[in-house]
């Protein structure tokens, strides 16, 4: 007998409606005490004991048996070699989707400026990419060639002078695809090291690992702990929450693409989040009934079946425009406009990572080939943050040139501010380049 599938109905109309939905949506990605208390002490050991400690972890957690750090390294022949030997399918489609990837990026470049005031003044902006910048890529069973593509290439555009990646190899399994992903995309050096040791190590440096500015990339509640915990001390792209994804549809698109387009972000996890907001209940029922009947054919039926049970809804609303109105609530990650006119419904959208547009375009394209970056805000995070691109891997400097006549007319304005401030060496260092 088919097991029936458990997933939240909600409608706007319900009296419990904002309760339901805000207990839905509600996600602590913060670990708890214990997690960060053991994080900070992993932390700490590879500060003070450096490639010793991360060799001793790297033995237990992955189960290993390494004595030195060497054999935790992957030089760049090795990296070219994983490229050479995957099949050519395989090859032919990350050199696909790498060039679509980095074509995209190229575009989002910010340049330089300046300006010049009419008494000679000079204002502007340097744009400067960081010197080397740190990429952590799951491995084990969890292994994304598609990540290290979309962590790396906007990387290499921007300008970084050097790429170190960490994926951590269970068991010794080495994901030949993954690196085969990191001699596309530029990666200069790669370490087998995982979990808050591997952060730690990017973080802080040790005698073999170079530290680095910046630390991207998706990882376990460990890396996740550890890179909150290191930031400040390098920056971090975002603390990063399960997948997720909401699906508006105007009841004109195949109830079986809808229910595979939940199933695509449900089977990454049990706490993944995948929902449907349509103003058609009959449409709803349908996209249920090809829940039902495809469910069972998927290979992660167990973990779709439990992240739809947890975190999925289908959501009746009353029209397109409370859709928009629940699209800005939610801030999804993943945003699909799976109706006639997207390019109308995308102009009220003010919170999302992604939005995917029409009817043919599923979320999963945007995953591994489109173009634009697929590491997006999670849990509501689109409110305030941005996918990753090609600005998190530069910075940028103020420019300031004065003429005399600059120095006089900023001076005399800088002086009665430090003034008035009561900071007298700030306003006699302004007044002695006034004019006498």
């Amino acid at each position: 007998m088919s097991q029936t599938t458990t997933i939240a109905r909600l409608a706007t109309r319900d009296a419990d409606f904002d309760a339901r939905l805000d207990a839905l949506l509600a996600w602590e990605g913060v670990s708890d005490h214990e997690i960060s208390a053991r994080v900070a002490e992993i932390i700490d050991a590879v500060r003070r004991r450096g490639d010793a400690a991360l060799i001793e972890y790297t033995n237990r957690f992955d189960r290993l048996a390494a004595t030195a750090m060497s054999e935790l390294t992957i030089g760049a022949e090795r990296l070219e070699a994983a490229f050479a030997s995957i099949p050519a399918d395989q090859r032919e489609a990350l050199q696909h989707a790498a060039e679509r990837i980095r074509s995209y990026h190229e575009r989002q470049k910010p340049e330089s400026w300046q300006y010049h005031e009419s008494d000679g003044t000079m204002l502007g902006q340097k744009v400067s990419a960081l010197d080397r910048v740190g990429i952590y890529v799951p491995g084990g069973k969890a292994a994304y060639p598609s990540s290290v593509l979309m962590n790396a290439l906007p990387a290499h555009v921007a300008g970084v002078r050097e790429i170190v990646m960490v994926v951590p190899t269970p068991d010794g399994v080495v994901n030949e695809l993954v690196l085969a992903a990191a001699h596309l995309a530029g990666v200069d050096r790669v370490f087998t090291l995982g979990g808050a040791q591997a952060v730690a190590a990017l973080a802080y440096g040790t005698e073999s690992v170079p530290r680095v500015d910046k630390i991207v990339g998706p990882g376990n509640i460990y890396v996740a702990t550890a890179k909150r915990a290191v930031f400040g001390q390098v920056g971090i792209d975002m603390i990063a929450g399960p997948s997720e994804i909401l699906v508006v549809s105007d009841a004109g698109t195949d109830p079986d693409w809808l229910a595979m387009d939940l199933f695509s972000q449900a089977e990454h996890d049990e706490d993944a989040q995948a929902i449907l907001v349509a103003w058609d209940a009959g449409h709803l029922e349908a996209v249920l009934a090809s829940i039902e009947r495809l469910l069972p054919t998927m290979e992660r039926e167990a973990i779709i079946r439990e992240s739809l049970a947890r975190r999925g809804a289908l959501i009746l609303c009353e029209g397109p425009d409370q859709a928009v109105e629940l699209i800005n609530r939610i801030a999804p990650e993943h945003l699909e406009l799976s109706v006639e006119s997207p390019e109308e419904m995308v102009e009220g959208v003010r919170h999302a990572g992604a939005i995917f547009m029409g009817r043919h375009t599923a979320e999963v394209l945007g995953d591994y080939c489109a173009g634009p970056n697929h590491v997006l805000p999670t849990s509501g995070t689109a409110r305030f943050s941005s996918p990753l691109g090609v600005y998190d891997f530069q910075k940028r400097s103020s420019l300031i040139q004065c003429s005399p006549a600059g120095a006089d007319t900023l001076g005399r304005t800088a002086s009665v501010l430090a003034r008035g401030e009561s900071l007298t060496a700030h306003a006699r260092s302004a007044e002695n380049r006034l004019k006498r």
